[in-house]
C-alpha cells in the first residue's frame, strides 16, 4: 500500500495569525505558523519588573509612551517572510497607539522600544529577532540575557548576566552597549532611568 501524502500546512500571513490568535498565553507567528512562547516564572518576573521601572518613568516625567507586555509586532525576515512578533515588555508612543484603538493590540509601525528577555534559543534574540527589529526601525532594543546563555562573542569569556541595549543609527543599522553588574543601564528613550543590571538580577 502506497502511502499517502499529507498536504503541507498553509503559511499564515500576519492578518490570519492575528485571527486564530489562541486566547490562553503569548504566541508568535514565525515561519508561517503559530507558535507559544513558554516562559519561567523568573522570566516572567524579570519583564514585569522592567515594565513598572518604565511605566514609573513615564509617569514620573509625564513622558509620551505605553508601556505594554501585549503588544504583537509585523516583521519581515531578510528574504520577506512575514512574521509575528511578541516582546516581553514594548514601548510605543501614545499617537500611534491611539491612532486606532479599536484594532488589535498588534502594529506594523515601529515601537520606540522593544524589550527582550533571554530564554532557550539564544539565536532568536541575538540574530532573528535583531535583524527584524532593525529591519522594522526600532529605535531601541533590550536583550536582557540573564542566564548568561549567549555565546561568548556576545558576553565574552567567563559569560556573566548582560544587558545589550541597541540603538538605531541614522543609517537605520543598530549599534550595542553592554551592561553588567553594577552598571547603570543607559537607555536613550529613558535617559534618566536609574536601573543597573544588578537590580533586574536581584528580582
Amino acid at each position: 500500500m502506497t502511502p499517502t501524502r499529507s498536504e503541507p500546512r498553509q503559511k499564515l500571513t500576519f492578518e490570519q495569525f492575528l485571527e486564530q490568535y489562541p486566547e490562553d498565553g503569548r504566541y508568535e507567528l514565525v515561519n508561517g505558523e503559530i507558535v507559544r512562547i513558554l516562559a519561567t516564572r523568573q522570566h516572567d518576573d524579570i519583564a514585569d519588573f522592567i515594565a513598572k521601572q518604565l511605566d514609573r518613568e513615564i509617569d514620573r516625567l509625564s513622558l509620551n509612551y505605553k508601556v505594554s507586555g501585549r503588544i504583537v509586532l509585523a516583521t519581515l525576515t531578510k528574504d520577506g517572510k512575514e512574521q509575528g512578533r511578541h516582546p516581553d515588555v514594548s514601548v510605543v508612543r501614545l499617537e500611534v497607539w491611539r491612532s486606532n484603538r479599536f484594532a488589535y493590540s498588534a502594529l506594523r509601525e515601529p515601537i520606540q522600544l522593544a524589550v527582550e528577555v533571554v530564554s532557550t534559543n539564544w539565536e532568536d534574540y541575538y540574530i532573528d529577532k535583531l535583524d527584524e527589529y532593525q529591519r522594522l526601525g526600532i529605535t531601541e532594543y533590550w536583550i536582557v540575557d540573564y542566564l548568561a546563555i549567549g555565546s561568548r562573542n556576545y558576553l565574552g569569556n567567563p559569560k556573566v548576566p548582560t544587558v545589550f541595549v541597541y540603538q538605531l543609527d541614522v543609517n537605520g543599522m543598530y549599534h550595542s552597549t553592554g551592561y553588567k553588574g553594577s552598571d547603570r543601564i543607559v537607555s536613550p528613550t529613558f535617559p534618566k532611568l536609574e536601573l543597573t543590571v544588578e537590580q533586574i538580577l536581584s528580582v
